[in-house]
Formats: structure tokens, sequence, C-alpha cells
């Protein structure tokens, strides 16, 4: 018979006493575990909601600046009002507590400063085509695929695609032989992929609805791709239309009766490019085209087209975007 003190009985409690301390410890471990995985997911859920607060301030700062554009072309005064030529605007936001803040960047680019894909004839394709990222044989596939997708009969035009092309292709579908409905239509004209469509995407237009581009008031972008423009014209051309601008001077008016100050007729289209960028260094972009219209004096402007982009090639916050900065505003100037 064992007696309490004997060393059996004090070997079996010692054991005891080490199972229940390892228990301990592992509990210990694996609630220390829980609770970082615990803290883990809550900062990761704070940085998440932080993004979507982030980029939805971002969103809402750029949308102001549509509306903040429509009304500055809705100006009388040709030298105040803002011009629809490809040149840049920025609006400071600032804050109290760091003395810094966000910026919103606007470009106003005129629709008859595009090309229009409906409108253009071969001569002028052909000089777009000239520019477009792919080898010379493709560059003039590209042109007669176009002209054989919007004319409105069956007959091939030389390096076109009718029909017949496109069932070799593989593809479902033919032209519609009909004028295009919209720029995102050039996708599936024959030969035009992913990087010519991104390409071609801001030099063209459907709302001009002019045989040529009115060149003063084509981006630097558009002039480089036309017909009969060296590097020293386009230059020249750019450089008065900046000086003009930052000296508040009139622009002179143009051929088509369009003012570059700003867009007189009615249903004339633009489009306004609004980026707003934070002081944390979030980000949001929006493209919009717009017409302006006189029979609802209330809402001035209808939206053809409203587009959220995520593409970085498109920021206005380039060094090169920099370049056709023509003005700067601190958001009070506008409370007035």
């Amino acid at each position: 018979m064992q007696t309490i003190g004997s060393p059996d009985n004090l070997i079996f409690t010692t054991k005891q006493t080490g199972v229940a301390l390892v228990l301990v410890l592992w509990m210990l471990s694996l609630m220390a575990i829980m609770a970082g995985s615990f803290a883990l997911s809550m900062r990761r859920q704070l940085a998440i909601v932080e993004g979507i607060k982030n980029n939805a301030e971002a969103l809402a700062q750029a949308e102001s600046g549509i509306a903040l554009a429509e009304s500055m072309l809705l100006i009388q005064d040709p030298a105040k009002r803002w011009r629809a030529d490809g040149n840049v605007y920025q609006v400071d936001y600032a804050n109290n507590q760091t003395g810094n803040g966000s910026k919103v960047r606007l470009r106003l680019l005129s629709e008859t400063g595009k090309i229009d894909i409906n409108m253009a004839d071969q001569t002028l394709l052909k000089s777009v085509m000239t520019h477009a990222p792919v080898e010379e044989e493709q560059q003039a596939k590209l042109v007669g695929a176009i002209m054989d997708w919007r004319d409105p009969d069956d007959l091939l035009n030389i390096n076109g695609a009718e029909k017949s092309e496109y069932k070799a292709a593989g593809l479902n579908y033919q032209p519609r032989n009909k004028p295009f409905k919209s720029i995102e239509e050039l996708q599936m004209v024959l030969g035009i992929n992913e990087e010519v469509y991104q390409w071609l995407e801001p030099l063209v237009t459907v709302h001009s609805r002019q045989l040529k581009v009115d060149v003063k008031l084509a981006s630097k972008e558009v002039l480089q791709v036309l017909p009969d423009l060296d590097a020293s014209m386009i230059e020249s051309a750019l450089q008065s239309r900046l000086d003009s601008a930052m000296n508040k001077m009139s622009a002179s008016p143009n051929p088509e009766g369009v003012d570059p100050g700003g867009i007189v007729g009615q249903n004339q289209a633009l489009t306004i490019v609004s980026e707003a960028q934070l002081e944390n260094g979030s980000s949001a972009l929006i493209s919009v085209i717009v017409a302006q219209s006189q029979e609802n004096p209330s809402s001035p402007f209808q939206v053809l087209k409203w587009q959220r982009s995520a593409s970085v090639d498109m920021s206005l916050f380039t060094d090169e975007m920099s370049q056709l900065l023509i003005a700067e505003y601190a958001e009070p100037e506008f409370n007035n």
C-alpha cells in the first residue's frame, strides 16, 4: 500500500503537473495564433474598407470635375471659357490639416478635332494607319476592312474584307454595311486586335460628322497622324495654341464655324477626361462624351458616353500632360 508521500506517488503527481503545463502552453500558443490571425484579418478588412473609401472619394472628385468643366464651357467670355482643344486644366483641393490635398486634372477634346471613322476618305484612313502598331501590309488591309464594314454594298475593296473573308477567318458575323454606331464597333472589324483598337480609340469618333479634321481643335495625338503635317508644323501650332490660352487671348474662329474657345453650335460634342488624385495616392479617371443642347436650359449637356478607365496610359498626371497644363485653380475660386 502506497502512502501520499511515497516516491511513486510523487512521480505520478509530477507527471500530471507536466502534462497540465504542456496543455496550458499549448492552449496559450493556440490562442496567440488565433489572436494574431484575427488581428491580421481585421487589418486586411480595414485596408479593404479604406481602399473602397478612397476609391469612392477619388471617383466623386473626378465626377465633380466633369460638372465643373461643363460649367466652364458655358462662360460667355471666350477668353475665360475653357477650350476643347486638348489642353489641360487643374483644380487643387486643399487639406486644412496637412496644407496639401487632392488634385483634379481635366482635358477637353472636341469631337470635331478627331477623325470621324464614318466620314474619313481612303487617303485620310491610309495616313492614320501608317502610324498604327502593325506591319505595313496589315495597314492596307485595315483600311480596306474599315471601308467594307461601313459601305452599303458587298463589293470587296482592295485589301478589304466582306462576308467570305470573315467566314474564312472563323468569325460568325459579317460586315454591317452601315456606318459605325460607336467606335467600340471597330473591335469587330477584321484585323483590328486589342492593341490596334487601344491605339485608335483616342483618335477617332462617330460624332464629328465632318469629312476633315478641325486642326485648330485637334490634339497632338491626332495631328501626328494627319497627312501633310510635319513635326515642326505640329509643334509650332501647339505652342501657339498654348500661348494663346495661357495669355487668355481669344482664339481665332475656324472655317467650320466652331469657336476653339468652346462649343457653340447645338449638338456639338466633346470628350471630357477628368482624373482625380488624392493626397494618399488613390486616383480615379473618367472619360465622358457630352453634346451641348439648347433644348433643355436646365441641363445643357447630354451624356453620350460615360466610362471609367483604369489604364495608366490615359493618366493626365504624366510629364507629357503637364506640358499641356495651361491653368491651375484653387477650388475655393469656384465657390463664389
